[in-house]
């Protein structure tokens, strides 16, 4: 039974580095290997610009800018991370829009949906692959970016634009960054602690069947043909 159990889990493996939204076994594949690997590149992109960032931020965290180097390093870096950073967040976003449009009904997540689900109450029977919280973190997450690597510019070269634009571009670019940390924080206790079972999406690429009833449940029933709701 183990080892059937193995080889089914090896299947879904090897399903997954090309294809998602397949039943197989008893798990489906929710992310492709080619998205899993985006995602990560925009994960250690991020993580090596805050890094270096903070330092270049506030001298409370100098002592951070030893890790890499030196304070000079880190500006240097930070700006290359930084490119890299948004570079990765388009490619995300080109090869995931397609499933993140808006469908009827979602706005109501910009209100009383986003405060049920945080409650543990959402218990939508018609979620598809990404609910609407989903969603709007998805085009958070690219105005953010495009915030980030607009207002990183104008710092990176500022004898090319005026003193009120430098000066706008420090508070954009700090505003943004504390709310984007603020964000991923969110979403990595989302992906974790919150709804057990996520985080391996974004590493074997597949989610167990009760997982994906339980939080998708009309993606659940699309991918395996299951058309009882809920209860």
């Amino acid at each position: 039974m183990a080892n059937s159990t193995h080889i089914v889990g090896d299947a879904a493996i090897e399903r997954a580095a090309h294809e998602e939204d397949v039943l197989v076994g008893h798990e489906i594949v929710r992310h492709k290997l080619s998205s899993r690997v985006i995602h990560w590149l925009v994960a250690l992109a991020f993580v090596v610009s805050l890094l270096t960032g903070f330092p270049i931020w506030t001298p409370i965290f100098g002592w951070m800018a030893a890790l890499f180097g030196g304070l000079s390093v880190c500006r240097w870096l930070h700006a290359w991370a930084g490119v890299v950073f948004f570079v990765f967040s388009l490619v995300m976003f080109v090869a995931w829009i397609g499933d993140m449009r808006f469908e009827k009904g979602e706005g109501k997540w910009f209100g009383p949906k986003m405060i049920q689900y945080f409650r543990y109450q959402n218990d939508d029977p018609d979620v598809g692959k990404y609910n609407g919280g989903q969603k709007i973190y998805f085009f958070l997450v690219a105005i953010l970016a495009l915030l980030l690597f607009a207002s990183g510019f104008v710092l990176w070269f500022p004898a090319y634009f005026s003193l009120e634009l430098r000066q706008w571009s420090v508070v954009v670019h700090d505003a943004t960054f504390i709310l984007f940390v603020a964000s991923i924080v969110v979403h990595i206790y989302l992906g974790t602690a919150a709804e057990p079972g996520t985080f391996k999406s974004m590493t074997r690429g597949t989610v167990s069947k009760p997982w994906a009833r339980l939080h998708h449940p009309r993606w659940y029933r699309e991918v395996t043909g299951d058309r009882d709701r809920p209860n």
